[in-house]
């Protein structure tokens, strides 16, 4: 078969289908709320070079940076068997933040290594000083164990040790246990479904057809950039503190666009922070990539060949290049969310018409664990806000934006699972920016607990609101309440308290900003 238009669209859909059957099948087999419900994983094919070549419609912060982890793989081990499968969450080499357990595992046709299946799954607890693993912390080894890459499955054969010293460190081991073993199930299907694709096409043609997605992701991506205008374009905005202090931590960001191909540099940027929003240099490339793709009228496959065109750096020692073993646990939930809104604060300026406004730019970490009798629980979730709006209309309400892709927790999941009671869950109606286009409101989620528990808050906009463009007005900022019986505490974004059962927390979360002047109505003239 020739590669032309048809075929190309056919194994396009036949390598991200093996993504996302594995996405389905560790859905299905997890444990935790945290993967079953708020679906916090994600799942990519790479080549033998380590190349993306498909990924399921999953979580960008994971996708982008996947790549820095199966590199790390490759480099680590000289030599890969049929049944090895590597496990790895060390940031430093090749992961993102500790929770997030990656897996790579070989893929063999004619006793040739032909491609990766590769899996990333948040786990609710890997350990380290608080409950969840999203302390605030100042160096890395408070936020959990770190794995580097290792063989957790040598030709088949169990690392059993390996297991045993990675479950060992969890607050809940029974549910750590269970959502590994379903990432190696997903393992299992996606080398089933990429020998079903080799069978039936051929080992040759499923190589052509992978490169050539890879120069059509590169074709079309050059393209969205040869779209801006040549100049350079700077933005600076800034995080609200590291968990440390509540301080000003500027991102700024250079974005050069010369005909297809662009540089994004974040010379400039405050230096790495004590505490733990440093975001580690496969997160920044994520993120800056994602801006771009967020330009295209069409969809383009994302793997490898759209990460060409585009240059990322970051200086070392700075917040997004620091230093080992600085603390990173929410540079890739928090920081990431703003490297997205510099990124496309700078695009506003030279495509005006499609740059939306800032969306809500943060996740809303919330991580309680504790004792429920002779139990220990422990349960992390992120919590949807405001999205930007755009030319094209007003911003999306109470949905996770940008660089996460996760759903809220079901409350019936929730309370079903923990010994915790949501009380309130609604929308805050007028949080979004004024405009000719609105931004999407946030939401409201109050928590009651119905046992004592840790509590830690990982969270950014409580001071500086989601910025509007072209006129628009910014969306509301976010607020944290601690309510222990009558007496309500106003906390900072960053925030870590003990809870009694009865406690209740309340998270109002931000709303987007909004897109372009409002019209007045014909009453108001």
């Amino acid at each position: 078969m020739p590669v032309d238009a048809i075929s190309l669209e056919v194994f396009k859909n036949l390598f991200a289908a093996v993504a996302e059957e594995m996405g389905v099948t560790l859905r299905r087999a997890s444990f935790s709320p945290n993967i079953r419900e708020r679906l916090d994983f994600s799942c990519a094919v790479f080549d033998a070079q380590a190349r993306m070549i498909a990924q399921a419609a999953h979580i960008p912060v994971h996708l982008g940076s996947m790549p820095a982890s199966v590199a790390a793989a490759v480099s680590e081990f000289e030599e890969f068997f049929p049944g090895d499968l590597v496990v790895l969450n060390d940031p430093y080499r090749g992961g993102t933040h500790l929770p997030d357990i990656t897996m790579i595992s070989p893929v063999f046709a004619g006793g040739d290594l032909r491609y990766f299946v590769a899996s990333r799954a948040h786990h609710a607890d890997v350990g380290g000083m608080t409950p969840g693993s999203a302390p605030l912390s100042t160096e890395l080894y408070q936020e959990g164990i770190i794995i580097p890459p290792l063989k957790l499955r040598l030709s088949g054969w169990m690392n059993e040790g390996a297991l045993d010293l990675i479950v060992a460190n969890s607050r809940n081991p029974a549910e750590r246990v269970g959502d590994l073993e379903a990432q190696m199930a997903a393992h299992r299907i996606g080398e089933r479904r990429l020998l079903d694709m080799m069978i039936a096409h051929g080992v040759g043609e499923t190589s052509e057809h992978a490169a050539a997605l890879l120069a059509y992701s590169r074709r079309l991506t050059r393209a969205v950039i040869a779209r801006i205008p040549d100049g350079v374009y700077h933005y600076r905005d800034a995080m609200e503190g590291d968990g440390q202090a509540e301080v000003e931590i500027p991102i700024q960001v250079r974005l050069e666009a010369r005909g297809e191909a662009m540089t994004v540099d974040f010379s400039g940027s405050a230096p790495q922070a004590p505490g733990n929003v440093n975001a580690v240099p496969a997160i920044v490339r994520s993120a800056a990539w994602y801006c771009v793709r967020l330009l295209a009228d069409e969809d383009i496959p994302v793997n490898h060949g759209c990460f060409e065109p585009v240059t990322v750096t970051a200086p070392a020692g700075s917040v997004l290049n620091p230093r080992f073993p600085a603390a990173v646990v929410v540079g890739n939930t928090e920081t990431s969310q703003r490297i997205v809104d510099a990124v496309l604060g700078a695009l506003a300026q030279a495509l005006p018409a499609l740059a939306p406004a800032a969306s809500q730019g943060t996740m809303n970490n919330v991580a309680v664990g504790g004792f429920d009798g002779d139990s220990q629980f422990v349960y992390y979730e992120t919590l949807g806000g405001g999205h930007g709006a755009s030319s094209r209309g007003d911003g999306l309400s109470g949905r996770h934006c940008h660089m996460t892709n996760t759903l809220n927790t079901p409350v019936e999941a929730l309370e079903y699972s923990l010994p915790m009671r949501v009380r309130r869950y609604h929308l805050r109606a007028g949080s979004g920016g004024e405009g000719r286009h609105r931004g999407g409101d946030g939401i409201a989620r109050e928590y009651e607990m119905l046992a004592p528990a840790t509590l830690t808050i990982n969270s950014e906009r409580r001071r500086y609101a989601p910025y509007g463009v072209h006129g628009g007005g910014a969306g509301a900022r976010g607020l944290n309440t601690i309510l222990r019986g009558d007496r309500a505490e106003t906390v900072g974004g960053k925030h870590s308290a003990r809870l009694e059962a009865g406690d209740r927390v309340l998270i109002e979360t931000p709303g987007g900003g909004g897109w372009g002047r409002r019209q007045p109505s014909s009453g108001e003239l």
